[in-house]
């Protein structure tokens, strides 16, 4: 209730007024004249109708003060008997709360990241979208029930500025141990050959002794290592191929751990090449000459080294030896003690000849057994007696001449491999009956090698082989049984992708993995998992996950076009999640890749106590029992050993006000007329 005063003349006539009243009653009282008193309380009366006083009553209706309880679901919560403390002390707390005067709960449950982008639990960013649509004059605070392990507690100023004091109350116990294994550092990129230098530490918590870590590298033999619990440790491992190499540590598992999920950590490493070294042996001068040179050496990260018998020792024409242009070429140097340190070996019509002997030949074909890339373009030549065939690399081919050179014009059509091989799949132009590129001319016969290792990809006229590709022990080899590819470079009848045939060709043959015929890649696409298997079979029916958990799925699959099936699963699990098939395997990630909801998985309190403090809140152990909850008012501490309070605002809303003019009533009427007649009647004696 409140009074105000609405004024029925101006200020200043009703101060003169006063002035008047005030000056009469003072003269009348120094005259001493009768009836002074009723005279002065009359023109107060009559002042104060003037004045018009207003008395001002509200209708209020208190509001309700909102609490937030931010209860966590995250993975890390599943384990043990968490998530039954979790849910049994939200219901409580939710009784509690809103038993309290004027006093509302909102509940925000929590999960563990899976979307891109997101990472660990993300507790803080929940209860900021709630506070949202809560007016801050209104907020009473906010409990989080949880274990601890938050990934986005605000730093600094930031925990200050809640308008309430926040609360935890930790879920699990503080006798809870654990083992976990941190790698530390693993580098991005490492040059194919050489080592990668993986540092990591294992922490255990509840545990003693040495601990056994096992290394495994994908395709590797496995390395074992004994290691000081929280003393950094290192181990050298070789990164074999380009692309991803997926590097797995394990520490041995110890009996009372909270969750052998952490034992284990995966790193990947990029392989990558550090300059593609090619030798290229022109046996004579030829029209694709030029497009293997073109092609070569347009690629900055390819260094050429181009071999052309220009005359062959057994031609003489007398010129002496000082007068050539021409100069030896350094065949032993490159045949003999740097042949192994090519990534790719290259014959181009060539006919054998003296100045590369057999046995410089057999080198080659030792290389491509242990691991070497050689590709064979044939032409005449090849079906000739004394042809590559003929020679000790006749071994490793992958066809064998009939002796028979084909000529008659043709378009090279794929194969039933060649449409589901990475190499020919989806060359601009590509089809078993009709392609969209230009004809060709001529085809050596030749004979495929019947090794399962061998696939065709590519027939000429009778379906001939046209491009032949051979795995030999560690090496691999491609044949083109046609010198007529230089049209397509040139553009006849439209052309045809010769650089991009021959660029997938070479990578095949350098083993990059995009190019395998064998392949597993996953992604992420939105909430799902997404496996793609690609291979020369007909039917590949699932795929497992293993998740940051140790949980396994499968994963069916079904075709989506020639060599290529996919399936989906949705992603249940933020981190790194291994994709295998047999001998393949991938990794995927899942949110965040390194897994944060998974690693660390001791509950704690002491993640939640700078924020609870800066509020003057306070942090609990379930496994203590609920505190005692009531409400306090002010700011100060909100929280003591066994209690903690949250804030009552005193907020109102105002349903309704009521006025009312004293002087306007005939009550007041009746008052002044009565001065006035005591006035009179006092006058009249």
């Amino acid at each position: 209730m409140s009074l105000t005063f609405a004024p029925l003349v101006g200020s200043l006539w009703l101060i003169a007024f006063a002035a008047a009243v005030v000056a009469l009653t003072v003269f009348l009282f120094w005259k001493r004249a009768r009836g002074a008193l009723l005279r002065g309380l009359t023109g107060a009366v009559l002042l104060a109708a003037l004045a018009n006083p207003v008395f001002h009553q509200n209708e209020r209706e208190a509001l309700n003060d909102i609490a937030v309880l931010v209860v966590d679901h995250s993975d890390s919560q599943k384990l043990g008997t968490r998530m039954a403390q979790t849910d049994k002390a939200a219901e409580d707390l939710k009784q509690r709360i809103t038993a309290l005067p004027n006093t509302e709960v909102r509940i925000v449950t929590v999960t563990s990241g899976v979307e891109e982008g997101h990472d660990g639990t993300r507790a803080f960013a929940a209860l900021t979208r709630a506070l949202a649509d809560i007016p801050q004059n209104r907020f009473a605070g906010a409990v989080f029930i949880t274990d601890g392990q938050i990934h986005d507690v605000p730093q600094g100023k930031a925990l200050a500025q809640l308008p309430g004091p926040l609360h935890g109350l930790i879920s699990g116990s503080r006798k809870e141990s654990d083992r976990r294994l941190v790698i530390d550092h693993a580098p991005q990129f490492t040059l194919v050959g050489q080592s990668a230098k993986i540092t990591f530490h294992v922490e255990d918590q509840g545990g003693n002794g040495d601990v056994e870590v096992t290394v495994s590298p994908a395709g590797a033999e496995a390395k074992r290592l004994v290691v000081k619990p929280g003393v950094q440790a290192e181990v050298d491992v070789d990164v074999s191929h380009a692309g991803k190499n997926f590097i797995s540590l394990s520490a041995a598992t110890r009996q009372g751990e909270l969750s052998t999920a952490n034992n284990q950590a995966l790193a990947v490493v990029e392989g990558i090449r550090d300059r593609l070294r090619v030798l290229l042996v022109s046996g004579q001068p030829n029209p694709g000459e030029r497009t293997w040179r073109n092609l070569l050496k347009a690629d900055s990260a390819v260094d050429l080294v181009h071999f052309t018998i220009l005359r062959p020792p057994e031609k003489q024409d007398g010129t002496p030896n000082t007068e050539l242009s021409l100069i030896a070429f350094p065949t032993k140097e490159l045949f003999v003690d740097k042949l192994d340190k090519f990534d790719l070996v290259i014959f181009d019509r060539y006919q054998r000849e003296a100045i590369l002997p057999d046995s410089f030949i057999g080198n080659i074909a030792d290389y491509v057994r242990k691991g070497g890339a050689l590709l064979v373009s044939s032409g005449p030549d090849f079906a000739e007696a004394d042809g590559l065939a003929s020679t000790p690399l006749g071994d490793v081919l992958a066809a064998q001449p009939t002796g028979q050179v084909i000529n008659t014009p043709y378009k090279p059509l794929l194969t039933q491999s060649g449409e589901r091989h990475p190499v020919t799949q989806s060359l601009p132009g590509a089809s078993a009956t009709d392609p969209k590129w230009g004809t060709w001319f001529r085809i050596i016969d030749a004979t495929a090698d019947a090794d399962p290792a061998t696939e065709v990809l590519m027939q000429g006229p009778e379906a001939k082989p046209l491009l032949v590709l051979r795995r030999v022990e560690q090496g691999r080899v491609a044949q083109i049984l046609s010198d007529q590819g230089w049209l397509w470079s040139r553009g006849y009848e439209g052309g045809g992708p010769e650089a991009e045939m021959l660029k997938r060709i070479s990578h095949w043959l350098m083993k990059e993995p995009e190019l395998e015929e064998d392949r597993l890649t996953a992604h992420q696409s939105g909430t799902d998992i997404v496996v793609d298997r690609f291979g020369l079979g007909d039917n590949y029916k699932s795929a497992s996950l293993q998740w940051p958990s140790g949980k396994a799925t499968d994963v069916p699959l079904s075709q989506v076009s020639p060599g290529h099936f996919s399936g989906h699963v949705p992603a249940i699990e933020p981190g790194l999640v291994l994709v295998r098939d047999g001998a393949l395997e991938t990794v995927v990630e899942v949110g965040a890749g390194d897994a944060r909801e998974m690693s660390d998985l001791l509950a704690t309190d002491k993640k939640l106590q700078p924020a609870a403090a800066a509020t003057g809140g306070g942090v609990f152990w379930l496994e203590d029992g609920l505190p005692h909850i009531a409400k306090q008012g002010g700011t100060g501490a909100f929280a003591g050993a066994g209690w903690f309070n949250l804030k009552a605002n005193g907020q109102y809303k105002v349903l309704a006000i009521r006025e009312v003019a004293l002087f306007s009533s005939l009550l007041s009427l009746a008052a002044l007329l009565l001065a006035a007649c005591f006035m009179w009647a006092r006058e009249g004696r």
